[in-house]
């Protein structure tokens, strides 16, 4: 890449810039010293062989130089090696240091991706009816880690999903939600009305979470007739009709988050909702509402929906969080996850 080569040769060039600064201004300005400048830059961004290596040529440049001015010998030739020597060894040292901590942070991400993975399954595409569309951004771009999660499943009772939003970031906000994935994948199964999954994951959160900690979520079931929302404290999706018509699904009542039951948690009413051949519904979790651009102005969701009309749901949604990220113009500061339900004409 066009920065890696920057960075390799940045040390050489600090060296060649300082000689030059260093023939053009004559001896009497001292600027010698500055050739550790050489293998400071190596040792930030290069191995400790780079390090010594930029160290070794910055020592060698001092005495061609002092030895073209005829200062061989001199105090200030004696004080920039002295100088730049101590540089190079302390910077091999930083170097050894650094890229230890590198390969620690490589493993823990390696570590943390991979539970991710295996928290967020890869959801199928096509369910019955339904294609299925995902996009996941999270707050910690390098790692990909973060607190929203989503689930798509086939059960006997109809195509049940679920997304949420945990309380917090990073591995904690991991381990909370693996606790509600987890109670989720097993209830989806086992209870016939939705309701009673609702149910399945308070009772699991209610013996996980802390006093105060809490999980915002939709449980959602697709049947012949429309589609079942449960709204537990979380943002309203919005419903795409195949008339073009766009609007919020706002539940019945306020519903408390999951793990609240120290507030006199109470299940949030049923909502039922239309759900035809060719409507789509958008779900999403608060990190894609609340995000700001650079004037503070939240994201415009319901205005820039209209940019999942006319594609497949995977290539709608893809244009969606583009445009959400340019909207930021920067990393996300909360995880955006979104999910978008088409129901197609025809079954297969």
């Amino acid at each position: 890449m066009r920065s890696d080569a920057v960075l390799r040769w940045a040390p050489y060039v600090a060296i060649a810039t300082v000689i030059a600064l260093d023939v053009l201004a004559g001896p009497s300005f001292g600027i010698l010293p500055l050739l550790t400048l050489g293998p400071t830059f190596a040792c930030a961004y290069g191995s400790v062989r780079r390090t010594a290596l930029a160290g070794v040529a910055a020592l060698a440049v001092a005495v061609l130089s002092a030895a073209y001015a005829d200062r061989l010998g001199t105090r200030s030739l004696n004080v920039t090696i002295v100088t730049v020597a101590a540089v190079t060894g302390a910077g091999m040292l930083l170097a050894r240091a650094r890229l230890r901590r590198e390969r620690e942070l490589a493993d823990v991400r390696e570590i943390a991706e991979t539970a991710q993975r295996v928290l967020l399954r890869p959801i199928p595409r096509r369910v019955r009816d339904l294609s299925v569309a995902v996009s996941y951004t999270s707050a910690f771009t390098e790692a990909r880690i973060g607190g929203d999660l989503l689930e798509v499943f086939a059960t006997p009772y109809g195509v049940r999903m679920l997304i949420g939003d945990v309380q917090g970031k990073g591995l904690g906000a991991v381990e909370k939600a693996a606790w509600v994935l987890g109670a989720f994948r097993e209830a989806v199964f086992d209870e016939r009305h939705l309701a009673g999954v609702g149910d399945r994951l308070e009772t699991t959160l209610s013996r996980q979470l802390e006093e105060e900690e809490f999980v915002t979520a939709i449980l959602a079931e697709v049947h012949a007739n429309g589609i079942l929302l449960l709204n537990h404290g979380h943002p309203p999706p919005l419903l795409l009709g195949a008339d073009g018509t766009i609007e919020w699904i706002e539940p019945p009542s306020e519903g408390l988050a999951l793990g609240l039951t120290s507030l006199g948690w109470a299940p949030p009413k049923p909502q039922q909702v239309r759900f035809g051949p060719g409507d789509e519904i958008l779900f999403y979790t608060d990190g894609v509402i609340e995000a700001r651009d650079r004037h503070g102005t939240f994201y415009p969701l319901a205005e820039r929906a209209r940019l999942l009309r006319g594609l497949e749901p995977q290539p709608a949604l893809d244009r969606l969080k583009d445009d959400l990220l340019a909207h930021v113009g920067g990393p996300l500061l909360d995880d955006a996850a979104m999910l978008l339900v088409q129901r197609r004409h025809h079954p297969h």
